[in-house]
């Protein structure tokens, strides 16, 4: 039988995995749709030139972006279930019990930064051309 110790050490390094790859995919959405208007916003046009014939899958990526949108934000979703979820508790432990609260907090910060890096890509790539075009930009 499992002690509380090695659940309490498979369950942080799930919660952990599971909110760096949630931070990965949602760069991916700045990478692929923010990155790319932003230079070009910027006239730096060459640059993405230069960007896309050295990174090619950068164009694949935003040919799908609704896909990649949809993708980072179904485990930002599944992050947020993991992270906020009820009846969680730590150990009583006291040095488990430190090691338990930290890691909590690392995941939510690193939660909200992936939540607002996606945002970010979200703005650029579906809204920032629509709004420029309303006002005649």
């Amino acid at each position: 039988m499992k002690s509380a110790a090695s659940n309490l050490k498979t369950e942080m390094r799930r919660n952990v995995g599971m909110s760096f790859f949630t931070l990965f995919a949602s760069s991916g959405t700045l990478i692929c749709c923010a990155l790319p208007i932003i230079l070009v916003t910027l006239g730096m046009g060459a640059t993405v030139a230069a960007l896309t014939s050295t990174f090619p899958f950068l164009i694949v990526l935003s040919q799908h972006k609704i896909w990649v949108f949809i993708f980072s934000g179904l485990m930002l979703a599944v992050s947020a279930w993991f992270i906020y979820r009820p009846n969680q508790s730590c150990p009583v432990e006291p040095l488990a019990a430190r090691v338990c609260e930290a890691s909590k907090i690392w995941n939510k910060r690193i939660y909200w930064f992936s939540v607002i890096i996606w945002s970010i890509g979200f703005f650029a790539a579906f809204v920032a051309l629509p709004v420029r075009m309303a006002l005649g930009l």
